[in-house]
């Protein structure tokens, strides 16, 4: 029997807001434990949630993006279980009436694959504490520095059939979050964690067959490897006539297996009902209207946008990693005439080795944009040679000095009697004839292929005035 795998994922993005969702504490990562938690968030009697409304606006961003219904009204409700990490003994969350609900976020899969992602909702909801195992041999501590941060959960319907699907979908959410600037994606922080809902059926069936829950999975290495690991395990037991029980599982990277860690509970073991000391969210339409007006560039306008520049596929896909590399790569093409695939290339090749070896990103770069656009500017009208441009390139990275300067400094020789210009010259002519051919018969804009080629030979060491002068003349001449 042939089976059909089906996922359902539940992604928790935190949101990047100055303070929580119901206090005004402090949503900073790596803080001392206990040292960013209020009243409110410790749950102590008497005290009343007030609601972070740039959470609320973050929300609905994240549905205008994905074109998914903003809902007039929503409610927030109790969650309610009873964990240690959990205080008040319920979690503030939003069930039956979620800000943002019908939404689609289409995904490439490649080799021109592309499939639509179905969302069923985006709500926002209090994370929880943190629980930590390992300060004594006897106790566990409970660090509330988490609790109360905002999140958006957003959740697709059962539409993902395959690891690769699963994989695809949450880079491109990943992507499209970073580039609202919601989120901050640092998975190994747990700012992007995913719930992997799968379950197998024999294909042609429509019944969903019984799920299990992978929790907390925070790389989509890891992913990948849980769902390998869980579809086998459900293809086994359903070819042994064993039953499927529908629990949650964590997966364990040491023995590449998923263990179980309990029971999964249903929709009504939680208990929801409106929270009573926060009213309905009331969305007003002239205010989703503004938030539309003002979004960011997406993704995917971006990358129809840079197709026009006619870079490769490789190419946008690196321009796309973070806002900051586009934003950096925008700046360079704004104040240079360079071609846009000589600055991708040293933006990914010369620029993206020296930021890995200082340890640092295109969100602090060493060497200004415009400074960049001079240095490739002289690259492009064959002032300098690729070999000098990466020496003066080098030196920027520890001194910020004029280029013109560092020209003079480190790349031209004054020329002697001109005699080895001429010869080498004459060498280039030579090979390239056809070239020679087209120049004198009114393509001027070869001058400057000459120009490159004799710069290249010469290691940019000369003048590429005088260059020029003597390529007019001997293209007359010879």
């Amino acid at each position: 029997m042939s089976f059909q795998t089906v996922i359902g994922l539940e992604v928790h993005a935190q949101l990047k807001t100055q303070s929580k969702l119901f206090s005004g504490t402090a949503t900073t990562y790596g803080a001392k434990p206990n040292s960013q938690t209020s009243f409110i968030d410790a749950g102590l009697p008497g005290v009343l949630p007030v609601l972070n409304e740039a959470a609320v606006k973050m929300a609905i961003q994240f549905g205008l993006a994905i074109k998914a219904r903003i809902h007039d009204q929503s409610i927030f409700e109790r969650k309610n279980y009873f964990y240690p990490d959990l205080p008040k003994g319920y979690q503030i969350s939003q069930f039956q009436h979620p800000i943002v609900s019908d939404g689609q976020l289409k995904i490439d899969l490649g080799d021109g694959q592309l499939k639509t992602v179905d969302i069923l909702r985006a709500h926002l909801e209090e994370d929880a504490g943190k629980s930590l195992h390992d300060i004594s041999n006897t106790h566990t501590g409970i660090d509330l520095n988490r609790a109360g941060t905002p999140l958006l959960e957003i959740v697709t319907t059962p539409c993902l059939h395959s690891s690769k699907e699963v994989v695809c979908y949450l880079k491109s959410l990943h992507q499209l979050l970073l580039f609202l600037n919601l989120c901050d994606g640092n998975m190994q922080e747990g700012s992007f964690r995913c719930d992997v809902n799968v379950s197998l059926r024999p294909i042609g069936q429509q019944t969903l067959g019984t799920r299990t829950e992978l929790k907390n999975l925070n790389s989509f290495k890891f992913i990948e490897k849980a769902l390998a690991y869980e579809v086998q395990r459900h293809t086994n037991l359903l070819l042994d006539g064993q039953p499927i029980h529908q629990e949650t599982r964590l997966y364990c990277p040491v023995k590449n297996c998923t263990e179980v860690l309990r029971r999964k509970e249903n929709e009504n073991d939680y208990r929801y009902f409106p929270d009573p000391d926060l009213l309905p969210i009331a969305i007003d339409q002239d205010m989703v209207l503004l938030l539309k007006k003002t979004m960011p560039a997406l993704p995917a306008d971006i990358r129809s946008s840079l197709e026009k520049d006619h870079l490769s596929t490789e190419d946008i896909d690196y321009l796309l990693t973070s806002p900051a590399v586009i934003q950096y790569f925008n700046d360079v093409k704004t104040h240079s005439h360079a071609e846009p695939k000589m600055i991708v290339n040293w933006l990914k090749g010369v620029y993206q080795a020296a930021l890995h070896e200082q340890q640092l990103s295109f969100e602090q770069p060493p060497i200004a944009a415009t400074k960049l656009a001079t240095l490739l500017n002289k690259l492009q009208d064959n002032v300098i040679s690729n070999h000098l441009a990466k020496r003066i390139f080098a030196h920027l990275l520890s001194k910020d000095e004029d280029i013109d300067f560092l020209i003079k400094t480190y790349g031209v020789e004054p020329l002697n009697d001109g005699k080895d210009l001429d010869a080498i010259i004459k060498k280039i002519i030579e090979t390239y004839k056809s070239q020679a051919d087209d120049y004198r018969s009114g393509k001027d804009k070869l001058l400057a292929f000459f120009v490159g080629q004799v710069m290249k030979e010469m290691k940019g060491k000369v003048d590429p005035a005088a260059v020029s002068e003597r390529l007019r003349l001997m293209l007359r001449e010879l």
